[in-house]
Order: C-alpha cells, then sequence, then structure tokens
C-alpha cells in the first residue's frame, strides 16, 4: 500500500521494546554520573593535588593555576574526543562506542588514584595527572553526546522527553555523590590523613563503579535505527562523511552551539564557579557554600525529569525558553541576594534561584540536540557541535566569571554572563524546531508498546496526530528545520 503523507501502516511504525528502553536508560545514565562525578571531585580537591603533584608541595597560586591548567587540558581536547568518537559511532555503532568510552573514563578516575605524587616520580607526577586528564577528555568527548544520541534512538517520540530526562539525572546526581563524599571525608578525616590518603578514596571508587557501568553498558542492545542505516550496507568515506557531518549540516551546528552555550554557561555557573564566589565574594564559609550547593543540586535532580516529562506534553520549546528568560531575569537578583543576604537562608535563596533555569535548560539538552541531525550523522554532529560548546563556553566559564569580577571590580558580572547566555539561548531557539512528539529525522515513527492502535493495517489516529500528549498535529516526518508546532 502506497505511503499516503501524515499517514503510516503499522508497519512503517516502530514499536519500542520496554525492556530495551529500560536497559538503555540504565547503561546511558551511569556514564553520566560517573563523567560528572569525576569532575566534581578533581575540582573539590584540587587544592590537595595542588600540593601532591607539584613542585614546592604547596596549594600557593602557581601550583594551583597548574592544576585548573590540568583540568582545563581535558576540556580542551573534548572538541577532539567527539571527532574521534562521534563519527566511529556512526560508522561502527552507539553500543561499541559507548562502552570504549565509558572504560575509558573508569580506568583514568581509578588511575588519578593510585598515580604516585611529586615527592616519588618528581616531574613525572603533574606530566601523569595531565596524561590521564586528557584520556578522560577525550573519553568524555564521545560520552554524553553519544549517550544523547542512544537513548533518543530508543526512545519512543511521544515518551522522548522524559526518557532522556534521565540523563541529567544521571550527571546531577554524579555532582551531588562526589561533593558529599568529599565533603564527608573532609569533615571525618584529620587534615593530614585527608592529604596523605583521603583524597585517593573516592577517585579509587571509580574502579567498582566502572566494572557496573561497563556491565549495563554490555546488557544495552544496538538501536534500531542505528541497525536499520546498517542494514542498508551504505558505505561512506571519510571525506564524504566529514561534509555530511559538518558542511551539510552547517545550519543545525549553529543552533546546537546556540543552544549549548545557555546550557552549558548555566550548569558550570552553578557547580564550577557559585562555591568560589560565595567564598570570596560573600564571605560564606567553605562547608557552608558547598552545602547550599549541594542543597540545590539535589532539589533540581528530582525536578529535571518532571520538567522533561512535562515537554512530552506541551513542548520542549516552550520550556526551553521559560530557562532561558529566567536566565535573563534572575540572574542579577540572585547574585545579590548571595552577596548582601544578611543570613544563610537569604544567600541559598540566591543560590536556589540561579540554578531555577538550570532546571529548564539540562533538563531538555538530551530532547533537542539528537533531534537536530538525522540518523547517518546524528552521533558525529551532536558530539562536535556539543563538545566544541563545553570547551569553549562551559569549561571556561568559572576562570572567565572570576577573571572578570577581578578584573573590573564588579561582583555582578557573573550575573551579566548569565543573562548575555540566556539571550543567545532565546534568538537561537526561534531557528530550532520543536521536536517533542515527533520522528526523529530519518527514522520511522516510534511507539512504546501498547500505545498504537488496535487491529492490523492503517493505525487509527496516528495520521491525525493522536499520539500520546501530543494531539491536533500531523504526525509527519519533519523537515530538517520544520518549525511546526515550536514557537
Amino acid at each position: 500500500m502506497p505511503h499516503q503523507p501524515g499517514t503510516w501502516t503499522r508497519e512503517e511504525i516502530a514499536v519500542v521494546d520496554a525492556g530495551a528502553a529500560r536497559r538503555s536508560i540504565e547503561g546511558t545514565a551511569i556514564g553520566n554520573f560517573m563523567e560528572a562525578y569525576d569532575f566534581t571531585l578533581f575540582s573539590l580537591v584540587a587544592t590537595i593535588l595542588a600540593q601532591k603533584f607539584y613542585p614546592g608541595e604547596n596549594s600557593g597560586t602557581g601550583n594551583l593555576i597548574a592544576t585548573f591548567g590540568t583540568m582545563t587540558a581535558g576540556f580542551v581536547v573534548r572538541p577532539l574526543g567527539g571527532v574521534i568518537f562521534g563519527p566511529l559511532g556512526d560508522r561502527i555503532g552507539r553500543k561499541p562506542v559507548l562502552v570504549v568510552t565509558i572504560s575509558l573514563m573508569a580506568v583514568c578516575a581509578a588511575a588519578t588514584g593510585v598515580l604516585p605524587v611529586y615527592h616519588t616520580i618528581g616531574l613525572w607526577a603533574p606530566i601523569l595527572l595531565t596524561v590521564i586528564r586528557v584520556a578522560q577528555g577525550l573519553s568524555s568527548g564521545g560520552e554524553y553526546a553519544g549517550a544523547m544520541t542512544f537513548i533518543a534512538e530508543h526512545a519512543p517520540d511521544h515518551k522522548r522527553g522524559m526518557m532522556a530526562g534521565f540523563l541529567p539525572v544521571g550527571t546531577l546526581a554524579g555532582f551531588v555523590v562526589g561533593a558529599t563524599l568529599v565533603t564527608g571525608l573532609q569533615t571525618a578525616l584529620p587534615s593530614a590523613d585527608m592529604l596523605a590518603w583521603g583524597w585517593r578514596v573516592p577517585f579509587l571508587l571509580a574502579a567498582p563503579l566502572g566494572l557496573i557501568a561497563v556491565y549495563l553498558r554490555s546488557r544495552i542492545d544496538e538501536t534500531p535505527d542505528y541497525e536499520e542505516m546498517h542494514a542498508r550496507h551504505e558505505e561512506t568515506s571519510a571525506r564524504k562523511q566529514f561534509r555530511q557531518t559538518v558542511v551539510e549540516q552547517w545550519k543545525p551546528l549553529l543552533i546546537c552551539l546556540g543552544v549549548e552555550l545557555a546550557v552549558t554557561d548555566t550548569s558550570y555557573m552553578v557547580s564550577g564557579y557559585v562555591p568560589t564566589y560565595l567564598k570570596k565574594t560573600a564571605g560564606v564559609a567553605d562547608t557552608a557554600a558547598l552545602v547550599m550547593v549541594l542543597v540545590v543540586l539535589a532539589i533540581l535532580t528530582v525536578g529535571v525529569l518532571l520538567v522533561a516529562m512535562l515537554s512530552d506534553r506541551i513542548g520542549v520549546k516552550p520550556l526551553m525558553w521559560t530557562g532561558c528568560g529566567l536566565l535573563i531575569a534572575v540572574s542579577i537578583p540572585a547574585f545579590t541576594l548571595m552577596r548582601f543576604g544578611g543570613t544563610y537562608p537569604a544567600k541559598f535563596g540566591g543560590v536556589l534561584l540561579v540554578g531555577l533555569p538550570m532546571l529548564f535548560l539540562s533538563s531538555l539538552e538530551p530532547a533537542i540536540l539528537p533531534a537536530l541531525f538525522p540518523t547517518n550523522v546524528r552521533y558525529g554532529a551532536v558530539s562536535i557541535g556539543f563538545n566544541i560548546a563545553v570547551s569553549a563556553f562551559g569549561g571556561t566559564t568559572p576562570l572567565l566569571a572570576e577573571s572578570l569580577v577581578t578584573g573590573t571590580g564588579n561582583a555582578m558580572m557573573p550575573a551579566y554572563m548569565l543573562m548575555f547566555a540566556g539571550v543567545i539561548g532565546a534568538v537561537t531557539l526561534i531557528f530550532a524546531p520543536e521536536v517533542a512528539g515527533k520522528p526523529l529525522l530519518g527514522s520511522r515513527p516510534s511507539l512504546h508498546r501498547g500505545s498504537g492502535g488496535p487491529g492490523g493495517g492503517m493505525t487509527p489516529g496516528v495520521g491525525a496526530g493522536a499520539l500520546p500528549g501530543r494531539g491536533g498535529a500531523g504526525y509527519t516526518q519533519p523537515g530538517p528545520f520544520d518549525d511546526s508546532g515550536g514557537g
């Protein structure tokens, strides 16, 4: 029977297996957890690493800059990791690449915990630490973009937002667990023990976590979209793949960069810079500052999934516009409360306020980015766009914010940075397609088992847009930048 525009036969609609979907959530969210966990550990024990791995064995300015320089090296190479692992995932499959990235991440984190220090091996200590961070950065370059691609291709169209929402849950949980563990060790151990061996404990815990992660990854099924594409045996040269991934996708890549500017600027400001701002500018004690941020991240861990579920009903773009609008509206009040709030609850209110836009942006990032690109280049294009943005806008946010505050003497510069990010994100979304409830580019419509119509032949209601949560809109394969249903 010939295909009718806006109508799909039952045989043309992919039916998502519930077990495969559940395993895809488990297998991808654990990687996000580990990446955030590792980043949090390195950030919070940076003063100890400065003493242990660099000449002079102190945490003075020079050694601290060198330590953060080592961490920055990992961010600098992330785009290279995206260029390596992303296109590879489009050629050999999503699953094998994701198994490699999670394995490399776990090995790097555990290796940090057993690495000899400067007192033992001299200059080899900072060299090896840098090599480990570079390897970790390369693996991160293929990890989150691959997880977003994988979960998007396993999710039914009408539940993609909800399923993708488990990825930021994993990320936020990694921040919270890592920070809680370091804070607990610093509280329980004498300073001398924390300096001598306590800092190694959370890194060493990455080894069993890594084994669990690799096991969960080994149980996931390759995505149906990739398998269908692979079954067509389309041979592609490296030159042609580059043209298809970068040159032909220039417009969605620009959208990816603009959206990601708003997302990463916000998340790295909250998790990476606000604790420093509270301590240095607002006069909050170290532990209290960390606890404030921890509590906000814990609240967001629950909230992001609710926002992600809501996007399946009302759309991704309205909620992301809400996040961008909040960046513009609440950033100055938030940092004013942090600076001038007379009590800890008032200062905490400022932290909570600046975390509110993150609730709407981070929760929807994995729903919109993979949907910008077709199946044959999805992993590669998302990896390249996402990692360039994270490297340029995310990893540099704490350094840029502190430099602006110090250089200008204006303590409100971080708020202006967030407002700028909100404006860029809001404008970019004008050109982005609404992706909620629609098939991915190059893919068939997909439903959860049991959500289609009864009997055979034509699936009732699908052509009329009667899918759960997306009533009233034609359920046709969208064009690359079909903005119907969006803003």
